[in-house]
C-alpha cells in the first residue's frame, strides 16, 4: 500500500518530476528531455539555468537574503525605479505573489473609496476572470469552481462580461458606489481571452469621467510576455493600479503593485505590509531579469516567436473541425477546441512537451521568452498532430 503523501492534495500533479533545466529544456529524474512550453505558468521568463540569473542569485545569497522592510533596501528602490520607468507610473509596493498583489489592489480601491466618503465601495470585475484564491481575490474571480465551498464570498464586487462597454455604462448609471474597474489585459486562466484594445481605451475614458480607478491585472500577461512590457500598452493607455508577479524575477517569488496618480497616494504607513516582500534576493533577480530582457531584445523576440507558434499552429490545424481558434499575443497563446481536452497534457508529456489546459478546452502555451525559432518550430511539429487527433474524434455525448 502506498503511504499517504505529507503534501495536502490541492493539486493532482502529472507523474513527472523535473530535477534540472537548461534554457527552454527540462529534464526529468530519469534524464528524459522535454521542451518547456509553460515556463512554470509564465514564471520562468529567462528559461532555466540562465547563467546571469544564476550568478546574480548566488552572489546575492552570499551577501544578504532578507532584512525586512523595517530597514532601507537599496535593491528594492532600484527595481521599483525600473518598473516605474517602464510603466510610466509613480510608485511600487512589493509582495510575494500575484494573489498578494491583487489583494493589495483591492485594498487600494476600497481605501480610495473610503477616502472619498463612500462607506460601501464597489469594484467592477469580470466574468471568467481569475485574480487569486484568497477570500477577496476568489470573490473577484469569475469562476464558480474556485469559489465553491468557500462561501460567503466577500461583498463589494459587481460583475460584467468582458469587452461589453454597454454593460459597464449601465453599471455607471446604476451603481453610485463604484470606485474601480478591475480587469486582466488578457484573461489567462479564463482561456487566453484578451480585452480588446478599443475596450481598454473605452474603460480608461469612463474611469477618467467617473473618477474611478482603472486597475489592470498583469500578473500573467505582463513582464514582456506579449511583446510589450505590459499588455495594456498595446492599447496606448496607462492604468491607475497594475498588479504584477509571475515573470518579474524569473522564478524567484515576487509580486508588485504599481500605482499612479491618486492611487499612488492611498497607502500610508500602517495601511499595508509584508514580511518577505522586497527582499534583496528577489529584487536582485528582478533587476537581472529586466537587464537581460533589454540587452537581448526579448520583447521583440517574444513577438517574433509568437508569430512562429501561432502561424504554425493555424497552418497545421486549418480545417480541423474540432479546433475553434488559435489566439494570443506574443508568447501567450491559447488553442481552443470544441470540447474538454485535459488529456492533451498527458499526450504532450509523452511526446516531450510541457504545457497545460485551462478553461477546460483551451491548450495554453506560455514558453520562456528565450524560446528559439528552432524550438518553436519543433513545438508546432510535435503538438499539431496531437491536437488534430484529439479534435477530430467524435465529441463524447453526456
Amino acid at each position: 500500500m502506498t503511504a499517504a503523501s505529507p503534501v495536502m492534495p490541492t493539486y493532482a500533479p502529472q507523474p513527472v518530476a523535473f530535477d534540472r533545466g537548461d534554457g527552454a529544456w527540462l529534464y526529468d529524474t530519469d534524464g528524459r528531455r522535454y521542451l518547456d512550453l509553460l515556463a512554470g505558468i509564465a514564471v520562468n521568463t529567462l528559461g532555466h539555468n540562465h547563467p546571469r540569473l544564476v550568478a546574480a542569485i548566488a552572489d546575492q545569497a552570499s551577501k544578504i537574503i532578507h532584512t525586512s522592510n523595517l530597514f532601507e533596501i537599496p535593491l528594492r528602490r532600484q527595481l521599483a525605479q525600473r518598473l516605474v520607468d517602464l510603466s510610466g507610473m509613480t510608485n511600487v509596493f512589493f509582495c510575494n505573489s500575484g494573489l498578494e498583489a491583487n489583494e493589495a489592489a483591492i485594498k487600494i480601491a476600497r481605501k480610495y473609496g473610503h477616502d472619498r466618503g463612500i462607506d460601501l465601495p464597489e469594484i467592477v470585475v469580470y466574468e471568467k476572470a481569475f485574480h487569486g484564491r484568497s477570500l477577496a481575490t476568489l470573490s473577484a474571480t469569475g469562476n464558480d469552481k474556485v469559489q465553491k465551498g468557500f462561501e460567503p464570498l466577500v461583498p463589494g464586487f459587481v460583475r460584467v462580461p468582458l469587452n461589453d462597454i454597454d454593460a459597464l455604462n449601465r453599471i455607471a448609471a446604476e451603481r453610485p458606489n463604484v470606485v474601480a474597474v478591475f480587469l486582466e489585459a488578457i484573461q489567462g486562466e479564463g482561456g487566453i481571452q484578451p480585452a480588446r484594445t478599443d475596450y481598454l481605451r473605452q474603460v480608461r475614458a469612463l474611469c477618467d469621467a467617473r473618477g474611478w480607478l482603472m486597475m489592470v491585472d498583469e500578473v500573467q500577461c505582463g513582464t514582456g510576455r506579449t511583446g510589450k512590457w505590459f499588455a495594456h500598452q498595446w492599447a496606448g493607455i496607462r492604468p491607475d493600479v497594475m498588479p504584477l508577479a509571475k515573470g518579474v524575477s524569473s522564478g524567484i517569488p515576487v509580486g508588485a503593485v504599481v500605482a499612479h496618480g491618486a492611487a499612488a497616494e492611498v497607502f500610508k504607513p500602517g495601511n499595508h505590509g509584508t514580511t518577505f516582500g522586497g527582499n534583496p534576493l528577489a529584487m536582485r533577480a528582478g533587476l537581472v531579469t529586466i537587464d537581460v530582457m533589454e540587452e537581448d531584445g526579448l520583447l521583440d523576440h517574444a513577438t517574433a516567436m509568437g508569430e512562429v507558434l501561432m502561424g504554425g499552429m493555424r497552418r497545421e490545424l486549418a480545417g480541423v473541425p474540432g479546433v475553434r481558434e488559435v489566439r494570443g499575443t506574443g508568447l501567450m497563446i491559447g488553442i481552443e477546441l470544441d470540447r474538454p481536452c485535459g488529456e492533451v497534457v498527458g499526450l504532450a508529456l509523452k511526446a516531450g512537451l510541457v504545457l497545460n489546459v485551462t478553461a477546460d478546452s483551451v491548450v495554453r502555451l506560455l514558453p520562456p521568452l528565450i524560446l528559439s525559432r528552432e524550438q518553436a518550430e519543433l513545438a508546432v511539429a510535435t503538438l499539431a498532430p496531437i491536437l488534430r487527433d484529439v479534435a477530430s474524434r467524435p465529441v463524447a455525448q453526456t
